[in-house]
């Protein structure tokens, strides 16, 4: 797996970026389902930041379902490449739909009713 990039600059909180990137890799096939990742001290050494903000983002994708924390065997992926291309898609809609001036539950409202 490519180490994930953040960039301090961004108005993006950078336990964010790094869940981001983290994501895209998982969705691009970088990180396999089963793959055990860096742990986060060395993620957060790589990338200069606090290990606190790398163990932030793993908690992100342990509870999209991306992740999974074992005592001994440390972070897996457990998510597919589908299902996190189909979080990051979600993520981008949330945000246009802040944008827009949508609350969440606006959101899912509006996806309830869209017949598929």
């Amino acid at each position: 797996m490519q180490i994930p990039k953040v960039n301090r600059d961004e108005p993006i909180p950078l336990h964010e970026q790094v869940a981001a990137e983290i994501r895209r890799a998982i969705a691009d096939g970088e990180a396999a389902q089963g793959d055990r990742l860096p742990p986060a001290v060395d993620l957060a050494a790589v990338l200069g930041v606090n290990k606190n903000t790398v163990i932030r983002a793993l908690h992100i994708l342990r509870d999209e379902g991306l992740l999974d924390f074992t005592r001994g065997r440390g972070v897996r992926v457990v998510g597919t490449p589908e299902r996190g291309t189909l979080i990051q898609k979600v993520n981008e809609l949330v945000a246009l739909a802040r944008q827009q001036g949508y609350r969440k539950d606006e959101l899912a409202s509006m996806i309830l009713t869209v017949r598929g």
